[in-house]
């Protein structure tokens, strides 16, 4: 971990807010967003914490810090709780302030409230009356957490932006539990400073304490891949609005770099943000690892001007690359939506950044040639990927290099990069052995539909008839079924589990007669095989008397055949 820059320590909320240490929530940090849900969550287990035969303490989850001085930390992701429970306790100190106003063992409430608000909020100036918070809020919610929270001013109404609006309903409403706790007597004082005292001890962090933003992204990238949803793209947000950042920024400047964000955000969301910003990078660039992203964009994007223009560049693409991920978008032509909905189904991402240059380059000018790319990427994937199941490193690196090559104008033609996509499409030979071998177990719901897919597009192609894939009138019957009885015996078991999910032992079926076969034998299902409308059906009916390994692997081949000239580019 040293040379990664960043430490890892267990923390209490008493051992974070000691020692003089402070806190910030950098400026361009999303705003403070929990509601009653939260709130009400964090409650419950707190107030479990104090009951009989009770936990010692309650995990907090990882805080993530950075620092380079080890007094002043700016909050990367955990500053939702931390401002949470920091309200909390300010709604703690205003309750002790209402029994001083009604004289409940007023000297000693007024000590217990100064005494915890040094201890857990900060101190106010004697002379200038001003808060020295420990924590310092983002550039949306510092103002009224200041002026009003941590003084205990009287809460303003109007006027309030939604997030300040939350941040006053969170501080009334842990007001009113705590007062509901610990009641309004002599004695009431004495019991919130004790529920406190005891409640800082028993909430703990995972505390990483990091460097710098290029050992903050690696630890998201750490945790994000141990299953800890953390927000890179919050991450990215503070680098870029930093970098514009100057004295003389102006906050209608902000306001609309905020909206462009939101807007962003609010089309990809907060999770494929980082993998649409990947996309784009390397429609315009050379190719950039997942984790070396933020290193090259920290590393490109140093001036305002460049941080501008990755923003509006991101703003214009985003809606491209979402309506690529959607192929209902009213964008899409039938041909264009067919081809999406190959690829969404096919489960491959590799050929985003190529289409997203390629959309910039020809759609509005030419846009059959567009079509014509996006076609031909659909046949490149069911080869590749779908059939062949090859390295998928090989086939990034090329559309990349193919998406910047579109982007400088060095490919400047559909058949320029139909062409160039040649080294990534497995030749007619190598697809039609590996056809005829293939195997797609379909108790996964998505190769189940790809073989539907690709049993009705040879259907059509050999009877004319366009039958929808997806409709539940049509299913997918297994000749030698998925559960076989006696009656298939004459088949050795291993054989079986071998050949069930082969190829060339499925066909498409009307759905009443294929649940009324269920698992009978090979002369029951060639009578209803007969009266299909399916000619691929029919055709097995004919052309087997039997059903055996051997006429699965002969039935295979013949279908490879097909399936060799039907998915196919003519360079």
């Amino acid at each position: 971990m040293a040379t990664l820059n960043f430490n890892t320590t267990n923390s209490t909320f008493r051992q974070l807010l000691g020692n003089g240490l402070s806190y910030r929530v950098p400026p361009f940090q999303r705003d403070y967003s929990w509601s009653e849900d939260e709130w009400d969550d964090l409650w419950q287990d707190i107030v479990a914490l104090f009951e009989e035969g009770a936990e010692a303490s309650h995990y907090m989850g990882y805080l993530v810090l950075q620092s380079s001085d080890s007094k002043r930390f700016d909050i990367i992701d955990g500053q939702q709780r931390m401002t949470t429970i920091s309200v909390m306790v300010l709604a703690a100190l205003a309750h002790l302030q209402d029994l001083v106003d009604a004289n409940l063992d007023a000297g000693d409430n007024a000590k217990r409230k100064d005494q915890l608000r040094n201890s857990y909020i900060g101190y106010v100036d004697p002379v200038t009356l001003v808060p020295r918070s420990k924590l310092e809020l983002n550039r949306h919610n510092n103002r009224f957490y200041q002026t009003y929270l941590v003084s205990l001013e009287k809460l303003p109404q109007r006027g309030l932006n939604a997030s300040e609006h939350q941040l006053r309903k969170a501080f009334n409403w842990f007001k009113d539990r705590i007062r509901s706790r610990t009641g309004a007597t002599v004695t009431s004082g004495r019991d919130v400073a004790a529920f406190l005292d005891e409640l800082v001890d028993k909430l703990f962090f995972t505390v990483i304490t990091v460097t710098d933003e290029l050992n903050a992204f690696k630890v998201f990238e750490t945790l994000n891949a141990r299953g800890v949803r953390l927000s890179a793209t919050d991450l990215l947000k503070n680098y870029l609005f930093s970098v514009i950042s100057t004295p003389e920024t102006h906050e209608s400047e902000f306001k609309a770099l905020e909206e462009r964000w939101e807007r962003i955000v609010g089309l990809m969301g907060s999770e494929s943000l980082p993998e649409f910003l990947r996309v784009f990078w390397n429609s315009r660039n050379k190719l950039v690892r997942k984790s070396d992203l933020f290193k090259t964009i920290r590393k490109r994007i140093t001036t305002r001007e460049a941080a501008f223009d990755l923003l509006r560049n991101l703003d214009q693409s985003a809606s491209i690359y979402a309506a690529l991920r959607d192929p209902q978008d009213a964008t899409w032509n039938i041909d264009e939506r067919r081809a999406l909905e190959q690829l969404l189904m096919f489960n491959v991402r590799q050929p985003l950044a190529m289409l997203l240059a390629c959309y910039d380059k020809f759609f509005e000018s030419n846009r059959a040639a567009f079509t014509r790319v996006l076609k031909a990427v659909a046949v490149v994937s069911f080869r590749y990927n779908v059939i062949c199941n090859l390295q998928t490193h090989d086939q990034e690196r090329l559309y990349n290099e193919i998406a910047w090559k579109v982007t400088g104008g060095t490919l400047a033609t559909a058949f320029d990069v139909i062409n160039a996509l040649r080294d990534v499409y497995p030749e007619d030979e190598p697809f039609k052995a590996a056809f005829a071998d293939k195997e797609l177990r379909t108790t996964n719901s998505r190769n189940k539909k790809v073989v539907k897919y690709i049993l009705f597009e040879i259907e059509h192609q050999r009877s004319g008839q366009d039958f929808e894939f997806e409709s539940a009138s049509y299913s997918l019957e297994h000749i030698l079924p998925e559960h076989p009885d006696q009656s298939w015996a004459y088949i050795e078991e291993p054989k079986q589990d071998r050949f069930i999910y082969r190829l060339g032992n499925m066909t498409p079926l009307e759905t009443k007669p294929n649940r009324e076969l269920g698992n009978r034998d090979y002369a029951s299902k060639r009578v209803v095989y007969e009266k299909s409308d399916f000619q691929i059906t029919r055709a097995i009916a004919e052309h087997y008397e039997t059903w055996d390994e051997h006429k699965i692997e002969a039935r295979q081949k013949q279908l490879a055949k097909l399936a060799t000239s039907l998915w196919r580019i003519d360079f």
